[in-house]
């Protein structure tokens, strides 16, 4: 049986814990807030009093707040760093890059291991096998862990020993679904200024999705490899298309704040001679603004 703490007990870190309990493991939980524990508790995990004694239960730590600048707040202390030597701590909490190399760099200076990670789904999807987990750090330690992982999600990732890989991959994805959230508000809108149903543009994104899946999937190789020549639909066409994004808005008289953001930078795209390369070229506008 498998010892294993989780620190955090909001959704997901609850999510965590059952599944972890579900496949039998010994769980030893910490919250803040006790109330959060109650049904854990009632399903077998066991309250520990303090971060430093929930640590001092187990040699693999799972944390999962909110942020790293909570996680460093529970774990940079005067009675949890002397227990920290000898255990695994696995960050599953929202990060940067560069907070996952400040994260590595102090837990190994008290003689512990260090994984960092970013799950891609919501609580609902944890402990099925065909959530993904994204991981970085030692790969030692990694496959030290996995047997245990995988009770969590059955995608698990490894990115490499580049630590903060896993959250830039993470960040990406953020990126990708800030996107999709605002069109699909925008789009949700313009079925309503119809006296659309909009149930049935989430039913038509989803049928097409492996299609969309398809196209990113594409764009990304036309990223890494740098070409961006003879597209299917060139950046003008999707100008084009973005416009009339606009000229509804104005028929209509909705919002029209997401399409106006996007146009200036396409534009700008479109003046450096890139108007018959692939949409994404609009990267090169992106990196010279750095």
């Amino acid at each position: 049986m498998n010892k294993v703490t989780v620190i955090g007990l909001g959704p997901m870190g609850t999510a965590l814990s059952k599944a972890l309990l579900k496949s039998g493991n010994h769980v030893t939980i910490w919250n803040r807030t006790k109330e959060k524990a109650e049904v854990l508790v009632q399903e077998g995990a066991v309250l520990a009093s303090s971060v430093a004694s929930a640590i001092g239960a187990s040699t693999t730590i799972i944390i999962c707040v909110a942020n790293y600048e909570i996680a460093d707040s529970l774990l940079n202390t005067e009675d949890v760093t002397p227990v920290l030597a000898g255990r695994t701590l696995i960050q599953l909490s929202t990060g940067t890059p560069q907070e996952a190399r400040n994260s590595e760099n102090w837990i190994r200076n008290y003689k512990a291991e260090y994984l960092d990670g970013a799950i891609q789904a919501w609580p609902s999807h944890i402990g099925l096998p065909d959530t993904t987990i994204l991981f970085s750090g030692s790969s030692n330690v990694f496959q030290q862990n996995e047997q245990l992982l995988k009770n969590i999600a059955g995608n698990l990732v490894y990115m490499g020993e580049s630590i903060g890989s896993a959250s830039a991959q993470a960040l990406a994805v953020v990126s990708y679904l800030l996107g999709t959230w605002f069109g699909f508000a925008h789009g949700a809108h313009i079925l309503e200024s119809e006296g659309l149903p909009v149930d049935s543009f989430g039913h038509l994104i989803e049928a097409i999705a492996p299609l969309l899946g398809a196209e990113a999937k594409h764009q990304g190789k036309v990223i890494e490899n740098n070409k961006f020549e003879n597209p299917e639909s060139s950046l003008q066409t999707s100008l084009d298309s973005v416009e009339r994004l606009v000229q509804q808005a104005h028929e209509a008289g909705i919002n029209a704040d997401y399409p106006l953001f996007a146009i200036p930078i396409m534009k700008q795209a479109l003046a450096n001679g890139f108007g018959n390369e692939e949409v994404s070229s609009i990267i090169k506008i992106l990196r010279n603004n750095n």
